[in-house]
């Protein structure tokens, strides 16, 4: 039984192994961002980027070099690997930030986490007066870390069949696009790639300047909700824009599995899957409601499709989990009247679709507990000995089994333990019950939705519980709850 909660040395040198090729990928990443600081004549930003870029080289040189992949990874290994993969890269990407001077490395290394996990809170106090380069390294640790850090690494590293699966597996993703893993994670490149394409497009074509599209269309795409201004996507004030990044938010937070499927000609299974009825169904009921109490109190006056207007761009933002804004605290809840921000709140906490770029609990789940309780309540009246058919329509007809029924309810109930908690210790600096309540869910959902409470100058335990709990909600609680029973084992070991 002890074995089981170890890691051997030769699953250490293994993962050890991987983090080295992850941190050469950072490297390759953090060279990037000096094409932008030479365009915009940014001199200032190039030492910090090539310092940050050779500290991440060499160490992922070293790694890599020293470490070979003795065995196949066990899925307990690819979990752990997954959970600790995370925490280095937001202490490597936190570098350029750090040597910057312009954020203490606790400020920076939550800006990391933030980018990375696409939750999109800032440590940055004026964003209107932030460089170009640094921008530009904020929306692109978004956009990487919308695909995933572990994703790339499959992508461009060559591993063995075992290897790929169970690291596809520990990420948090469980369906494939075709037989092959490393051919699904290729087509989702792919699609990844032609939908940036697309983001982009569709925010020149809005009326934004180049840098601004690319900024966004990263930002948006990854639904991670980085915003260049104090006022994110209020700053324009411009309709299109907004009708733009819903579009993309959506195609963000869709499965890609269902993108793959529509992409090859079979659009029909867009409108059938759970996953859409769910989105679309919770928009659409939200929005409406929520409209009504806008127009109602006349928060933005007596047009009710101005109302419409703010009422529809937070609730897409919230479902998707991306975070970019159009109404702010702390007219967001004041004027909101309570009901729109608890609307909000539980949109941010059901969240995106499986094999998206989002996070929260997901629609997929969010859809089978709904099932479920249709399907227990009509166990209650059936015979005793009938068998109810217990399927759903995801890409394809899946059956849900009862295991399935209790993974997924072990999942919420640990998700819900986790808020709790948080919200409890965050509830220690902040009297506001409504607005910890918010930007908790915010956080762990990666949703970066801001109600005030995380700023520059939060105390820093609860920058630190926001750290953990961005980070958890990437991985999807699992994997980092297995890294933490390892770590107390073997704590526990040593001491005896």
């Amino acid at each position: 039984m002890q074995r089981v909660h170890r890691l051997s040395r030769r699953e250490i040198k293994t993962i050890l192994h991987y983090i080295g090729g992850a941190s050469l990928l950072l490297a390759v990443a953090m060279l990037i961002p000096l094409i932008v600081a030479f365009i915009y004549n940014e001199p200032r930003y190039v030492v910090p980027f090539v310092v940050s870029a050779l500290i991440s080289g060499i160490l992922g040189l070293v790694l890599f070099k020293a470490f070979k992949t003795e065995i196949e990874m066990s899925l307990k290994s690819a979990m752990i690997f997954s959970t600790v993969i995370w925490l280095i890269a937001c202490a490597l990407g936190a570098l350029p930030y750090y040597f910057s001077g312009e954020l203490s490395y606790l400020n920076a290394y939550f800006e990391a986490m933030s980018g990375f996990t696409t939750t999109g809170f800032s440590m940055y106090a004026n964003l209107d007066i932030v460089s170009y380069t640094i921008n530009f390294w904020r929306a692109f640790t978004q956009w990487i870390g919308g695909l995933g850090i572990i994703f790339l690494l499959l992508v461009l590293l060559r591993s063995t069949g075992v290897d790929v699966m169970r690291l596809y597996l520990a990420e948090g993703r469980e369906e494939r696009l075709r037989p092959s893993i490393k051919h699904s994670t290729r087509i989702i490149v792919y699609i990844y790639l032609f939908f940036t394409a697309i983001a982009i497009s569709l925010f020149v074509m809005a009326g934004m300047t180049l840098f601004d599209s690319i900024f966004h269309a990263f930002t948006a795409l990854s639904t991670g909700g980085f915003g260049m201004h104090n006022t994110s996507l209020l700053f324009y004030n411009n309709v299109w824009i907004e009708i733009a990044a819903m579009i993309v938010m959506m195609i963000g937070a869709t499965n890609f599995a269902l993108h793959y499927t529509v992409l090859k000609g079979n659009w029909k299974e867009y409108f059938k899957d759970i996953e859409t009825k769910v989105a679309y169904s919770l928009i659409i009921i939200s929005t409406i409601l929520v409209t009504l109490v806008l127009y109602q109190n006349h928060v933005y006056g007596n047009d009710i499709l101005l109302n419409f207007r703010y009422a529809l761009f937070q609730m897409v933002s919230a479902i998707t989990t991306t975070g970019l804004q159009t109404a702010f605290y702390p007219d967001l809840l004041a004027k909101w009247i309570g009901l729109g921000t608890f609307l909000l709140t539980i949109l941010m906490i059901i969240g995106a679709g499986s094999l998206s770029t989002g996070g929260g609990i997901k629609w997929l789940r969010f859809g089978i507990l709904l099932k479920g309780i249709s399907w227990q309540v009509k166990s209650f009246i059936l015979p005793g000995k009938a068998v109810m058919a217990k399927k759903i329509h995801h890409v394809t007809e899946l059956k849900i089994t009862d295991d399935v029924l209790r993974i997924t309810g072990a999942f919420v109930f640990t998700y819900f333990v986790i808020y709790i908690i948080s919200v409890v210790i965050v509830l220690i600096y902040y009297s506001d019950i409504s607005r910890v309540i918010f930007e908790v869910a915010s956080g762990l959902s990666n949703v970066g939705l801001g109600s005030g409470i995380i700023v520059p100058s939060s105390p820093d335990l609860v920058k630190i519980v926001f750290i953990v709990d961005m980070w958890m909600g990437r991985l999807e609680i699992w994997p980092v709850l297995l890294f933490i029973t390892i770590l107390i084992n073997n704590i526990t070991q040593r001491k005896r």
